[in-house]
């Protein structure tokens, strides 16, 4: 069991350890940009797909902010048509996280399992990464039942 902190700031400002708040269930975790056309048009849609057919997994996206870019709670709720979250969004500080995972760029899928480890990890949103990314999460989450 893997007991290193995942430290975010959800999007009020709290500081939350993902690791701790979602154990128990498999965890897939979204690193993301707004910016990124395949994140807002392809990931966060698809993330929205997982939660719904895989009742046992938990979903949250984490946004990773590159260079000096500032982004807000407002700038997130706008990338949805309805202003709401379909899933708990965080902020990375000062992309620890997206470092920490060695993630490859946005979009980049990390798939934990009930006990907080790494499953597996990929990058990218397209065919062959949503392809590789199912298989993965029918793995983990027959395995967690």
């Amino acid at each position: 069991m893997n007991t290193e902190k995942i430290t975010v700031r959800s999007l009020d400002g709290e500081i939350v350890d993902l690791r701790e708040m979602y154990r128990g269930k498999p965890l897939l975790i979204l690193f993301f940009n707004i910016q990124c056309l395949g994140c807002v048009g392809r990931a966060i849609p698809l993330a929205f797909d997982y939660l719904q057919e895989f009742k046992n997994l938990n979903v949250v996206a984490i946004h990773t902010t590159f260079g000096k870019e500032v982004v807000s709670k407002n700038d997130i709720l706008n990338i949805f048509t309805k202003r709401e979250l379909p899933f708990p969004i965080y902020f990375d500080i000062g992309k620890a996280n997206y470092e920490k995972f060695e993630c490859e760029g946005t979009p980049h899928w990390v798939l934990m399992d009930k006990d907080g480890n790494v499953f597996r990890s990929f990058f990218g949103s397209q065919e062959n990464a949503q392809t590789r990314l199912f298989y993965a999460l029918e793995e983990l989450t027959k395995e967690s039942i």
